[in-house]
């Protein structure tokens, strides 16, 4: 009787104990499945709670320097600082930098070889001489939707194989002096007044085939070279024009028949009052008759 009260208590008490010792030595082995799975736990609950330390820390305070910092680039930031390459997209001869974020203030460090640049809708405000100097090889600059208010002189001057070039939709009062061999030029919504546009801005530009100074401020009609196809010259303030504009006010035989697409509309002078100044034209210029 007594044998059997003594097999009842130990019994239980030797099951416990090996219970006890199992779940022990399951954290200690390498590879075992509860350990590994207990492990698992406390780890991840020590990095969400490193996680939420990190959240509630007050701005400017330090975490530990292996956590790899997963935050995006500020929004107050500036591009100048980041290779052209890591903000833009380079393929072979092309550069695109549109609405570059964090903001693109300045016309970038282009490669070598960049024949053609597209840097639209940015923030850039200026072009410096020494923006362009270098890259001898572009023939196009497109930096439509900037905040262009100043270009350097001789920006362009080096760039001897320049066919076009957009400015349009920027805030310049003036015009800088322009590549000789430009064959397109677009200043379209600008700030543009007669005063800040020479009257022989395009004379050399033998080349030129499209002008686009709509949507500017001008008082008069510049110089068109004789090479120009269509010019577009629409909501301005021109008041008035001259024999001389189109045609040759001394030449009754001169023909243009080059220049087929005149738009004036949206501007205060009244064409009615100058019959004699398309007579070189194959069309009569877009615009107020009556």
């Amino acid at each position: 009787m007594k044998a059997l009260l003594l097999t009842c208590l130990l019994v239980p008490w030797l099951v416990s104990a090996s219970a006890r010792r199992f779940n022990q030595d399951s954290q200690l082995i390498p590879g075992s499945l509860i350990g590994k799975e207990l492990s698992g736990y406390f780890n991840d609950q020590d990095y969400l709670k490193s996680r939420k330390a990190k959240r509630a820390l007050p701005a400017g305070v330090d975490v530990m320097a292996d956590e790899p910092d997963d935050s995006p680039i500020p929004e107050g930031g500036d591009a100048s600082d980041l290779p052209t390459c890591l903000l833009c997209v380079c393929l072979t001869g092309s550069v695109y930098c549109e609405e570059v974020s964090p903001d693109m203030t300045a016309v970038p460090t282009l490669p070598k070889e960049t024949a053609y640049l597209y840097a639209r809708y940015n923030k850039i405000n200026k072009i410096a001489a020494k923006d362009f100097a270098d890259i001898v090889t572009l023939r196009r600059i497109d930096l439509t939707g900037n905040l262009i208010s100043e270009i350097e002189d001789g920006a362009f001057s080096k760039l001897t194989l320049l066919e076009e070039l957009s400015l349009a939709e920027n805030r310049l009062v003036k015009l800088p002096m322009l590549p000789a061999k430009l064959i397109s030029f677009n200043a379209n919504h600008n700030l543009l007044k007669t005063r800040g546009v020479k009257a022989t801005a395009f004379k050399k530009l033998t080349k030129l085939v499209n002008l686009f100074l709509a949507d500017n401020q001008l008082e008069a009609v510049p110089q068109i070279p004789e090479s120009v196809r269509i010019v577009h010259l629409q909501n301005n303030n021109i008041t008035e024009i001259s024999t001389d504009t189109f045609c040759k006010g001394n030449n009754t035989y001169y023909l243009r028949p080059n220049l087929n697409e005149v738009r004036m509309d949206g501007n205060p002078v009244l064409l009615a009052k100058y019959p004699n100044s398309f007579t070189c034209l194959k069309s009569l210029p877009v615009g107020r008759y009556h």
